[in-house]
């Protein structure tokens, strides 16, 4: 079954003077359709400008299409009486944790959510718990967030999502502000999420190294889907990306050159594991 789907939406800017009239339209998001189901790990890429952040925005009805139509569990976001259903089912994570935490202590924060849902307080305490284990930050839930990392911050913006029981969980460059270190711990705490709880997740980045682990793979420019596929496909096409503008894991792109120079390693090499293994194989042969 589907928990998003997107069917031929576009999304225009429009830019207008001080006196209201119309100077100039930007299509940010240009006829895209795409169908997600449930428990689905689906990454968005695309370079800055490319319209990934203006799709994710759409999918838990921050912004509505011009045109075209956006379903959340079968709900049509362009219908206000479905507002509170789509973004209880739809959580959306953002670039900067400090946007999203405002509670004086983590476990306060994270309950925040289901407070304001009227979930009785038992229940509040048991979701705390259970969503700040799901990140990895249990431990720290006394803490005051100002005391936390980049990477624990975010950790507890995905906890404070998870503690309201979505279906889908939308990350929206959750990692553009962290150091290395801070990536991984995140990487990490959704990959989890989506193999352990069976969460589905909808990651919007431009870090390919993110997505390898990913069921299917949509990559944007000016506002389309330029490529679709799973992250074996999509790395398959170096020279491709490249023209988008996007980076390959560099272990992908060390197996394409190799590849070019005459050495027959397989296409869409993710992880160093691959990588050696596939020279193992080689050389042994």
């Amino acid at each position: 079954m589907s928990i998003i789907k997107a069917k031929n939406v576009i999304f225009e800017y429009i830019r207008r003077d001080e006196e209201g009239n119309v100077e100039g339209i930007n299509t940010a998001v240009n006829n895209v359709s795409l169908d997600v189901k449930q428990g689905e790990f689906v990454a968005i890429l695309g370079h800055n400008g490319s319209g990934k952040s203006t799709l994710a925005k759409h999918l838990n009805a921050i912004l509505y299409p011009t045109e075209g139509t956006v379903w959340v569990d079968g709900k049509d976001t362009s219908d206000d009486s479905h507002l509170w259903d789509i973004r209880q089912n739809a959580g959306m994570v953002f670039q900067n944790p400090d946007n999203q935490i405002i509670g004086q202590v983590v476990e306060e924060d994270v309950g925040f959510g289901p407070e304001n849902m009227g979930v009785p307080t038992r229940e509040i305490w048991e979701r705390v718990e259970e969503s700040l284990k799901a990140v990895g930050m249990y431990k720290y839930r006394k803490h005051s967030p100002n005391r936390l990392s980049g990477g624990q911050k975010q950790r507890v913006s995905i906890a404070g999502v998870l503690a309201m029981h979505p279906k889908c969980i939308v990350l929206d460059e959750p990692t553009a502000m962290l150091d290395p270190g801070g990536r991984k711990e995140v990487i990490r705490a959704i990959r989890a999420l989506n193999d352990v709880e069976g969460m589905t997740v909808i990651l919007i980045t431009h870090y390919m190294e993110e997505i390898i682990h990913a069921d299917r793979v949509f990559v944007m420019d000016d506002g389309k889907v330029a490529m679709e596929g799973t992250p074996k496909e999509i790395f398959s096409r170096v020279e491709e990306l490249k023209a988008l503008r996007l980076d390959v894991p560099c272990v992908t792109l060390l197996a394409y050159e190799l590849q070019k120079r005459g050495i027959p390693l397989p296409a869409g090499i993710l992880t160093g594991e691959e990588f050696v293994e596939a020279l193992q194989t080689v050389y042994k042969g």
